[in-house]
């Protein structure tokens, strides 16, 4: 039996002109319409079951009709409640209709007309400077003045400094590291200070050289190695081991290390310039092994009193691999690190240990060129203090390694010069002392002459000529 009421049927037939239909074809119409309705109510759910909804509205119903391809001729759009009436054909036929709403026109023209809505206009501003949030009316307003301090692990640092509230930052994400990070986390920090067991030293080294795995540690690797040369000064094994988890992290080609740079650098340079690295003289034990320091005992002085070298040789290694290989994605890296270490070179209150690093750190970042424009002219100034450390027993082996380096990159500029007329004698170089004193000091000057380096005398009397 049909849900539909076959007496619709005949109403709609007799409305477009049939008069009389059978009563198998009425029944059949009748069945028809169940169907449809049925298929437009099934379509109908499955959008208020998509749009998470329990009511069914009538939205649902124009969008299944649509879907069916039918005109949507039903449902009803209104932001107001719908009122139905009531309207009676006859005996048992009522029908439903939607009631119109009634308008006082003389009200409605005598209503005051609403504002005249404002032209559409764009503006900008700064949502975000450097991932602080500035203070303005167009951004949120934040609660405390810590929601505008920089979030993240890439944010900067000084911003929040500037602020005085720098111990306030905290990171939106929590990074959590996974127990198997952990663990490997705890033996590479343990095996890297173990001064016992070689062998750890050597594999944990390895690890952070080659294994991708560690990519989630790196800010955690960055964080120990400057806290433990902050905290280890006086320790030069502590200091050395860093420098070689440093080398170890930039030689991983499977680490995009880029954004750990500009906080790397700092401990590096610590190293390489720091004022006073080791034990000091007076406190090394007279048993030091130099195969563990790499130093070498000169004119009584003790292995570790001069091992800082090593460990400033191998920052000063680092720090012009870093220029040389990330400078492009950290901008004025290199002129920042080259000033740093200028700085210290000129500053006579810094020991010879820091001038010694700074040079080489110089040497390795700006080449040969960078020592002749940079270093060249500022020797004189740099004689005296030359004087006061050979004149000094206690500090004479550190001038002399300082003026070492100096000689060497002479040294290096005749190389790259090439083959100049040379000026044969020691006699002809001492007609060339005083000039040589005027562009060097007497100590390199001395030196020059002293050794022969007729070549080396040239190029700097050249040099004082373009000057």
């Amino acid at each position: 039996m049909s849900v539909w009421n076959p007496d619709n049927v005949r109403d709609v037939a007799e409305s477009v002109g049939i008069a009389s239909l059978a009563d198998n074809v009425v029944d059949e119409l009748a069945r028809d319409v169940d169907y449809r309705l049925a298929q437009v109510l099934e379509e109908a759910l499955k959008f208020m079951r998509h749009g998470k909804r329990t009511t069914l509205t009538t939205q649902d119903i124009s969008q299944a009709l649509r879907i069916l391809n039918v005109e949507p001729l039903y449902g009803y759009e209104s932001t107001r409640p719908l009122r139905f009436g009531e309207a009676s054909l006859g005996p048992g036929q009522p029908l439903f209709y939607v009631e119109d709403e009634e308008v006082d026109f003389e009200k409605l023209i005598n209503a005051p007309l609403p504002k005249v809505p404002r032209e559409i206009t764009f503006t900008a501003h700064w949502l975000a400077v450097e991932g602080v949030q500035p203070s303005i009316p167009q951004n949120p307003t934040a609660t405390n003045h810590a929601e505008l301090l920089p979030k993240g692990p890439n944010a900067n640092p000084h911003l929040a400094a500037a602020n005085g509230l720098d111990n306030v930052v905290k990171p939106l994400v929590k990074h959590v590291l996974s127990k198997e990070s952990q663990e490997l986390f705890s033996k590479l920090s343990s095996a890297l200070v173990d001064e016992m067991n070689s062998e750890w030293q050597n594999a944990a080294l390895a690890s952070m050289k080659v294994d991708p795995g560690i990519h989630q540690l790196i800010t955690y690797l960055v964080t120990f190695i400057a806290e433990k040369v902050t905290h280890n000064l006086k320790n030069l094994f502590v200091l050395r081991q860093m420098m070689l988890a440093t080398n170890a992290i930039l030689s991983n080609q499977a680490i995009y290390i880029d954004p750990y740079i500009a906080y790397m650098v700092p401990p590096v340079l610590t190293c390489c310039i720091g004022k006073h690295l080791g034990p000091p003289a007076h406190q090394a034990p007279s048993n030091a092994s130099s195969e563990t320091l790499n130093g070498n005992n000169t004119n009584g002085v003790s292995p570790t009193a001069l091992g800082h070298f090593v460990v400033r040789d191998l920052a000063a290694s680092i720090l012009g691999q870093m220029c040389a290989k990330y400078s492009n994605s950290n901008e004025g890296l290199k002129a920042r690190v080259a000033r740093s270490c200028l700085k210290a070179f000129l500053d006579p209150t810094k020991p010879l240990g820091t001038h010694y690093g700074a040079l080489k750190a110089l040497e390795y970042i700006t080449g040969p060129e960078g020592m002749k424009m940079l270093v060249l002219p500022n020797l004189v100034i740099y004689d005296d203090v030359l004087k006061e450390g050979l004149n000094d027993e206690t500090r004479k082996p550190e001038a002399e390694k300082v003026l070492a380096i100096i000689l060497n990159s002479l040294d290096v500029l005749e190389r790259l010069r090439g083959p100049l007329v040379r000026v044969n004698g020691v006699g002809n170089l001492e007609g060339m002392r005083e000039r040589l004193v005027e562009k060097v000091g007497s100590v390199v000057a001395d030196k020059i002459i002293a050794s022969g380096r007729s070549a080396v005398a040239q190029i700097v009397l050249e040099a004082d000529l373009n000057l």
